[in-house]
C-alpha cells in the first residue's frame, strides 16, 4: 500500500468516512455539519450489538472530524415503538401493556418515567461508560413536537404509491390496504391494533379502527374504537418501512449503519427518502449481528442478552471499544469468555503504538496504530499504561480469595511484573477477580505442539502430579526439556501459552507452585 492509498488513520472507519465525503460532494450538499445517527430500540434490553451500532457511528463522526469536518452523533430512541414481547426476566404484569408504546408503559422497576426510558437509560449508561458523546433524542418528543409532520404528510399523500413499492421491493402487501402510519388508539392506548385506512390531507388527520391484531406471535384484542387522529399533535408513529426516511430528512442525517436483520426496511426507506421526500438517503454500511456462543442471534426475548454493564464487571471500557472497532463485517460469536484475550490484545496494540513491538509492514503498522487511536476515541494517552497479563491475574485471583487485592499485588511485585502498586492495577485485580469467581473454567487455548514437546509435557504432568513435590520445579522443567531434545526456551514458551495464553510470564517454577502443581498438571494433561 503506497502512502497515497492510506486514508486518515488507515482503518475501515476512515475508509467509510472518506466514501461518505465523496458521495456528499458528488450530491453537491452542504458540508457544514455531517450528522450521523444510531437508532436505539427501547422495547427490549439493549445488548452489546445495540451499543455497537452507536459506537461505530461515533467512530465515523470522529473520522469525519479528523478529516476536517464538523460532525455529531444523534442517538435516537424509538420509544413510541409498541411492546411486542415481554423480555426474559421481566414481570408477567407487562402482558396487559402489549402493543402499547413503550413510553406509555410504567417502568416495572419504578426508577424511570416509563418502561421505554428504563431501557433507553441502560444503553445511554453503556455509551457513557465507554466515553461516547451523543445528542439524545426520543421518538415521543420528536412526534409530540411535530418535528416529522411535514414528512408524515408527504408520506401519507403518497401512501398508495408507497404501498405498491413495498409490495414490489419486499413482497409485503399490508400497506396496499392500510396507511404506513399507526395512531395510538385514543380509547385503549394501543398502537398496532389501530390501523389507519384513510388520510384526510387538508385536515392532516387519519381515520382508524382499533381491531384484533397478531403481535409478536400473540393475538392482541382491539377495542373496536373508531376515531380520527391528527398527525400534527396526536400520538402515533410511522411504520418502520418509512420512518427512517422521515427521520433522515427531518434531522439531515448523512450516515447510518444497519444490521442485516433490517435490510428490507432500509431498502424501502432508501427509496422513500430518495423518491418521495426528495432527500438523498444517508451513506450506509451493513454489519452482521453478534451471535451467542451457541451460534444463536443475541435476542432480547431469548434472554441471551449481553449488556455493556455485564461486560464491564469483567473487562475494561477499552476492551469493548476494541471488540467493536476491530472490524465491522462478518458474524461473530460473542461471550464473556472473549474478555481475557481482548484485554491482552489491547496491551499488545498499545505496545505496537508506542514502538515496544515492531511491525515491519508499514500499512499494517499504520492500521494497528489507527485502531489503537480509535479505541482511545482519537485521544490516545501520552505514554503506555502498566501492562499485566489478564490471564495471570485470573490465575492469581483463583488462588487468593481472602484479602485478594493486596495478596495478588504482592505476588505481582514478587514476580517483578510491576514495580509499584498502582490504582489502575487494583482495578484490574478487581475485574479479573470477578471473572475468576464467576467462571471457573478457562476456555482451552489453542497451542501448536510437536511430538517431542508432547512427550516432554507428558513427563512433566507425571512429575507435577506425583505425591512428592519436585525439589526445584524450575530446574525439573529445564531438565525434562533437555533430555527430550526440546529447547528449554521453547518448552517454557509452550507452558506460558497453555497456562496464560501468552509467550512469556513470571518465572515459571514459583508461578506453578503458587497456582498449585496438581492443578497445573491437570491443565497440561488436556494437551497430551
Amino acid at each position: 500500500m503506497s502512502e497515497q492509498e492510506i486514508i486518515g488513520k488507515g482503518t475501515w472507519i476512515d475508509k467509510l468516512a472518506s466514501e461518505l465525503l465523496e458521495r456528499e460532494k458528488s450530491l453537491g450538499r452542504n458540508l457544514d455539519i455531517l450528522r450521523v445517527e444510531s437508532g436505539l430500540g427501547a422495547s427490549g434490553v439493549p445488548h452489546i450489538g445495540s451499543l455497537g451500532d452507536a459506537v461505530r457511528a461515533y467512530g465515523v463522526k470522529l473520522a469525519l472530524e479528523n478529516l476536517g469536518y464538523k460532525s455529531e452523533l444523534i442517538a435516537y430512541s424509538d420509544d413510541l415503538d409498541g411492546l411486542r414481547k415481554i423480555p426474559a426476566g421481566f414481570p408477567d404484569s407487562l402482558e396487559e401493556h402489549l402493543a402499547k408504546p413503550v413510553s406509555l408503559i410504567p417502568d416495572p422497576f419504578g426508577c424511570h418515567d416509563s418502561y421505554g426510558m428504563h431501557m433507553s437509560s441502560i444503553l445511554l449508561d453503556g455509551l457513557d461508560s465507554v466515553g461516547i458523546k451523543y445528542e439524545f433524542r426520543r421518538a415521543k418528543d420528536t412526534y409530540n413536537q411535530g418535528l416529522l409532520k411535514e414528512q408524515i404528510h408527504t408520506i401519507l399523500q403518497n401512501s398508495s404509491k408507497i404501498g405498491e413499492k413495498i409490495s414490489e421491493l419486499v413482497g409485503q402487501e399490508k400497506y396496499q390496504k392500510y396507511l404506513p402510519y399507526f395512531p395510538v388508539c385514543a380509547n385503549c392506548n394501543r398502537l398496532y391494533t389501530a390501523e389507519a385506512t384513510e388520510y384526510i390531507a387538508e385536515e392532516k388527520k387519519v381515520k382508524y379502527r382499533c381491531h384484533d391484531a397478531e403481535i409478536g406471535g400473540k393475538n392482541v384484542k382491539g377495542c373496536n374504537h373508531e376515531g380520527e387522529a391528527d398527525i400534527t399533535k396526536d400520538l402515533g408513529k410511522l411504520a418502520w418501512k418509512v420512518e427512517f426516511a422521515a427521520r433522515w430528512s427531518a434531522f439531515d442525517i448523512r450516515f447510518e449503519a444497519y444490521g442485516k436483520d433490517i435490510m428490507d426496511s432500509v431498502k424501502v426507506n432508501d427509496w422513500v427518502s430518495d423518491e418521495i421526500l426528495d432527500f438523498p438517503h444517508p451513506h450506509h454500511v451493513k454489519y452482521e449481528m453478534f451471535l451467542d456462543k451457541g451460534g444463536k442471534k443475541i435476542s432480547k426475548s431469548l434472554g441471551n442478552v449481553l449488556t455493556a454493564q455485564r461486560w464491564l464487571e469483567f473487562g475494561s471500557p477499552k476492551s469493548i471499544l476494541l471488540l467493536l472497532y476491530k472490524r465491522i463485517t462478518g458474524a461473530r460469536e460473542l461471550g464473556l469468555d472473549d474478555i481475557p484475550s481482548l484485554m491482552n490484545e489491547y496491551n499488545e496494540l498499545e505496545d505496537i503504538y508506542f514502538g515496544k513491538i515492531k511491525v515491519d509492514n508499514p500499512a499494517k503498522l499504520t492500521k494497528m496504530k489507527g485502531l489503537y487511536e480509535y479505541v482511545n476515541l482519537l485521544n490516545p494517552p501520552k505514554q503506555s499504561s502498566i501492562h499485566v497479563n489478564y490471564r495471570l491475574l485470573i490465575e492469581l485471583a483463583k488462588i487468593f480469595k481472602e484479602n485478594r487485592d493486596e495478596r495478588v499485588m504482592k505476588k505481582l511485585l514478587d514476580y517483578g511484573v510491576i514495580k509499584n502498586p498502582e490504582p489502575e492495577i487494583e482495578n484490574l485485580i478487581k475485574i479479573a477477580g470477578n471473572y475468576a469467581d464467576e467462571f471457573d473454567q478457562q476456555e482451552k487455548i489453542q497451542v501448536e505442539i510437536d511430538d517431542a514437546t508432547k512427550k516432554a509435557l507428558k513427563i512433566l504432568v507425571g512429575a507435577l502430579g506425583a505425591e512428592e513435590e519436585p525439589e526445584d520445579i524450575q530446574n525439573t522443567i529445564y531438565q525434562i526439556a533437555k533430555s527430550n531434545d526440546v529447547q528449554p526456551k521453547d518448552f517454557f514458551k509452550v507452558l506460558y501459552q497453555i497456562i496464560l495464553g501468552t509467550s512469556r510470564g513470571p518465572k515459571i517454577g514459583p508461578f506453578i507452585s503458587d497456582i498449585g502443581r496438581k492443578q497445573v498438571a491437570k491443565t497440561l494433561s488436556e494437551y497430551v
